[in-house]
């Protein structure tokens, strides 16, 4: 596969991005890969290499570039009660309409790669960023076909784009992959959510994966990490974009 990371202009800077796609066969559909609170990590570029391999072209940009943070391995050291604190803190620093500024960046980069596909694209985003991704579809119902938030927070919000609201203003397939076990996205918001897409005949799936916890998804979160269940989001994942992006 061919791999870059670039500095990716934005209107606020510019965002390092790592890029992913197939040798062979392009041009291939763009996917969005959003980050979770964590930030940027290996675990995250083998995760857009996973997506790759089956013939995407893989964005997975630094949403953290505006407080100059890549990798939080490169910070001073903290206690752990601290260092949580510092990453909810980058974490609070990003809103949806920022990073809906630097999704339009990312699809505007890509419309110069002969790589990237001007078709049908997706959008995927963990713990924070499923919101992103779910906007993300709103912000370019023309452009993105599909998008996934894997054990998203902040679901059903007061806002005017929560992601149960934001999901009325795309024609995208939408998927929602919830844990059992979840303190940021507990299970009377995961049913509120169900109950709203329901309501407005939204082309979407809110599936509950029982007995795991937030994170299950992620191979280094130690006992967190439900191998079972990361296998089955991987599979709903390369349907979804097969149905959408072929």
């Amino acid at each position: 596969m061919i791999e870059q990371t670039v500095e990716l202009a934005t209107k606020d800077g510019a965002t390092t991005t790592f890029i992913v796609h197939p040798e062979r066969g392009g041009p291939h559909p763009i996917i969005l890969f959003f980050m979770d609170a964590p930030a940027i990590r290996e675990e995250l570029r083998d995760m857009a290499r996973r997506i790759a391999s089956v013939g995407y072209y893989v964005m997975l940009p630094n949403l953290y570039y505006r407080r100059g943070v890549m990798e939080m391995k490169d910070l001073p050291p903290l206690p752990e009660a601290e260092a949580r604190a510092r990453m909810f803190d980058f974490m609070g620093s990003i809103t949806i309409p920022l990073i809906m500024d630097d999704t339009d960046a990312l699809l505007a980069f890509a419309a110069m790669d002969k790589a990237a596909s001007p078709g049908p694209a997706g959008a995927i985003g963990y713990c924070m960023s499923g919101q992103y991704a779910i906007n993300a579809a709103a912000r370019h119902p023309e452009r993105i076909a599909c998008a996934a938030s894997l054990y998203g927070v902040q679901l059903v919000t007061d806002a005017q784009d929560s992601p149960h609201l934001a999901a009325q203003r795309t024609k995208a397939e939408l998927y929602f992959a919830c844990a059992e076990h979840d303190n940021w996205a507990p299970l009377e918001m995961v049913e509120a959510l169900d109950a709203s897409l329901k309501a407005e005949g939204v082309n979407a799936e809110v599936e509950l994966y029982m007995g795991v916890h937030h994170g299950f998804a992620f191979p280094q979160r130690g006992a967190v990490y439900d191998k079972p269940a990361a296998e089955r989001h991987w599979e709903r994942l390369f349907a979804l974009f097969a149905r959408n992006l072929s």
